[in-house]
């Protein structure tokens, strides 16, 4: 998994954005830890299933129903499917070798 590593992406306040399954951190937080990486590697998985423009269209139109919903940018984003399932298995290494094809979909919840 190649990670970039600069001042600009992602977004001040975040740690990494994954851009078809390419990390981009900041600078200050070379090297990623391990969960971070876990957490990436999850969501490259999701881009791949959902061929990418699917599942970068998933994310936003989720992320603004669950704006609506919670209407808290940082609670909208930590309840995206997407989401949900990485923070909760981004510190199992081996996650991703017993994950199921679409398993995000479980993660839904409240729509």
């Amino acid at each position: 998994m190649k990670i970039i590593y600069n001042k600009y992406l992602p977004p001040k306040g975040y740690v990494a954005i994954n851009i078809c399954g390419i990390i981009f951190a900041r600078s200050r937080y070379n090297p990623l830890s391990e969960r971070t990486i876990c957490h990436e590697t999850i969501h490259t998985r999701q881009i791949a299933e959902l061929l990418v423009v699917i599942f970068y269209l998933w994310y936003g139109i989720e992320w603004i129903v669950r704006l609506i919903q919670y209407r808290s940018k940082q609670e909208a984003y930590r309840n995206i499917s997407f989401e949900r399932e990485a923070y909760a298995n981004d510190q199992d290494d081996t996650y991703l070798k017993r994950r199921k094809l679409y398993a995000f979909i479980g993660y839904l919840k409240g729509v």
